[in-house]
């Protein structure tokens, strides 16, 4: 049996099935009245790339969001919004959708998640 890490799901789902899985959550944020106002409404292109290529990166393949971006400052890039349990339950759920729409197996998808969860909690910057 194969051991699914973090560091191999590009190579399970490839890079291709990453990108189309981000492209199914931002379709969703789009739309959503809690966290979609967050995104810059000019930059629904290069927010939805920048994702993309971090999870790419962090999940194995090519490191172009580092050669663009340097190192990804997840906590501080987030500091500008307000994002409490709210904001980061939405997120998962939109994202959990996106994962279903676009086929991420129940095994990729047990390890995608609690890295998602972990990541989203630690981006939670409003006491509650």
């Amino acid at each position: 049996m194969r051991m699914i890490t973090v560091e191999s799901l590009c190579q399970e789902v490839g890079e291709a099935g990453l990108r189309a899985m981000v492209s199914a959550f931002y379709s969703r944020v789009r739309t959503d009245d809690l966290i979609g106002k967050m995104y810059p409404p000019e930059d629904w292109g290069g927010s939805e790339k920048r994702l993309a290529d971090f999870l790419v990166y962090r999940f194995g393949g090519p490191a172009t969001y580092i050669e663009e971006r340097g190192h990804p400052r997840l906590r501080g890039r987030h500091m500008p919004f307000s994002i409490g349990i709210a904001e980061r339950d939405r997120w998962l759920k939109l994202m959990g959708e996106a994962m279903r729409e676009t086929g991420i197996s129940t095994e990729v998808a047990g390890v995608m998640l609690p890295f998602f969860a972990q990541v989203a909690d630690s981006m939670r910057n409003r006491p509650e």
